[in-house]
């Protein structure tokens, strides 16, 4: 707020704006979100409020970076209307998605190391006569069965041309590309339709090498992600002992 508020000090919309590049109408519309509590009002009906009300707004705006607006909204209505438990297991629940984003992009970049050191064809392994390989030996070296391989095509994570004269599936490097770094993130756990978004990611960057630069950009996120949480959690409790 830029100066030290007594605990009796009455406030306008305008004090609590000022110090956070808010306009007034943001403030009153966080009131009547429930993010703040609830003003008082003068005789002519103009809100008042008070420094408990600045530290709420201190709160909110902390928590907001690492918990998105609308967490940070949920867990500010449940402190304001007393329910404490369950503002923190919403906290909780952020904190478990952080978790769970981690450990998404631990299963990425061990999926594309493992893509790097088994792109090579293996010895003996069948292709087509234009250098793709079939159904059948595309299955048996990842060990699945070529129903597995045509389910990822009708989801799109594979894309194998058909052999003019026999019609047969013909998967190219880059199918195959992807055929293993499905298998990979499969094999972790994740689901076909979560798996989707980062094949996408792959083509568009012209294989899994110039991906480099997004992951480390997805570590930093993640990184001032938490830092952001840990800013949030102050701003809370002391919120939670201004209130008592």
């Amino acid at each position: 707020m830029g100066r030290n508020l007594q605990n009796g000090e009455r406030l306008r919309p305008i004090d609590l704006a000022r110090g956070h590049g808010l306009s007034t109408q943001a403030v009153r519309n966080y009131e009547e979100a429930g993010i703040l509590p609830p003003a008082d009002r003068t005789p002519h009906g103009y809100r008042t409020y008070t420094p408990l009300h600045a530290r709420a707004l201190r709160a909110f705006l902390a928590l907001v970076p690492g918990h998105g607006h609308a967490v940070a909204t949920s867990i500010m209505r449940a402190v304001n209307r007393g329910a404490v438990d369950e503002a923190l297991r919403t906290v909780d629940e952020s904190h478990a998605q952080l978790l769970d984003d981690r450990r998404t992009l631990q299963t990425v970049e061990r999926a594309l190391g493992d893509l790097a050191s088994t792109a090579a064809p293996g010895p003996g392994t069948a292709v087509s006569g234009t250098g793709g390989r079939f159904i059948g030996p595309l299955a048996g070296e990842l060990d699945i069965r070529p129903a597995t391989l045509r389910k990822w095509e009708r989801a799109g994570l594979v894309n194998p041309r058909r052999d003019p004269v026999t019609g047969y599936r013909v998967y190219e490097e880059a199918d195959v590309r992807d055929a293993r770094l499905t298998h990979q993130l499969r094999r972790g756990g994740y689901l076909l339709e979560q798996i989707a978004p980062l094949i996408a990611q792959v083509r568009s960057a012209g294989g899994p090498e110039p991906l480099e630069a997004t992951l480390h950009d997805w570590h930093g996120r993640l990184s001032a992600r938490g830092r952001a949480m840990l800013t949030g959690a102050a701003e809370l409790e002391a919120y939670l002992r201004a209130r008592g």
